[in-house]
């Protein structure tokens, strides 16, 4: 999907994430369109880096911060498998933010975390990463405490720690202005329910065109 994040609209669906196909679909858009635009809010995906340099020549690139997080919880996971910790509702309760958990669902992943202290150390230091997206004000001072944190929590998180350094500029450019993909969660929804609502759809151009006209501006 590709969408104008200022209008939260959507203004093509591509049938492919092969880098020649995502390229060919984004070249019908006229150059001066594709030179015009600023910013560009993409997953890490390597082709899609490739394909936003070349054909979006003006734009700095900003990987999603929802995408950063979403890798660290899932190495978080898999320490956890190595640890062998299992208790209900553990997974959902490490992956949801601080804030938004519950007195209720706090005590019981603080009481769960009690026996495992390594796990304890690993899940704050997700905690502080997502803070550093949180309270972060300036590029700068972002770098500084992201270059702390893989100092630090990188001996536990190697495969985020890499990934991050993989990534710079392109984590680091979220702090200029704190752009996100966000909005696309509710397009995905709304997505979802016209395929439910078109008992899911053979014909990929019918799709299209059928996504297209749904989010037209009212």
């Amino acid at each position: 999907m590709v969408m104008d994040l200022d209008q939260a609209q959507l203004i093509e669906v591509i049938n492919s994430h092969k880098q020649k196909d995502v390229m060919t679909a984004l070249e019908a858009f006229a150059p001066e369109a594709r030179a015009s635009v600023e910013e560009v809010s993409i997953d890490m995906w390597g082709g899609f880096t490739h394909v936003i340099e070349v054909l979006f020549p003006n734009a700095k690139i900003f990987y999603d911060r929802f995408h950063v997080m979403e890798h660290v919880n899932e190495e978080l996971n898999q320490l956890r498998r190595q640890m062998h910790v299992k208790f209900k509702g553990l997974p959902h309760l490490l992956w949801k933010n601080r804030e938004a958990l519950s007195n209720k669902q706090w005590q019981q992943l603080d009481e769960g975390l009690k026996g495992f202290p390594y796990l304890r150390i690993v899940y704050e230091f997700k905690e502080e990463l997502r803070q550093i997206y949180e309270h972060a004000r300036t590029v700068q001072g972002a770098k500084r405490q992201f270059q702390r944190w893989i100092r630090i929590a990188g001996r536990f998180y190697q495969k985020s720690a890499q990934m991050i350094e993989q990534h710079w500029s392109g984590i680091c450019n979220y702090f200029e202005h704190r752009t996100t993909s966000s909005v696309t969660e509710g397009i995905n929804t709304k997505i979802k329910l016209i395929k439910r609502q078109g008992y899911g759809f053979n014909n990929f151009r019918h799709f299209r065109l059928r996504l297209l006209s749904c989010f037209q501006p009212s």
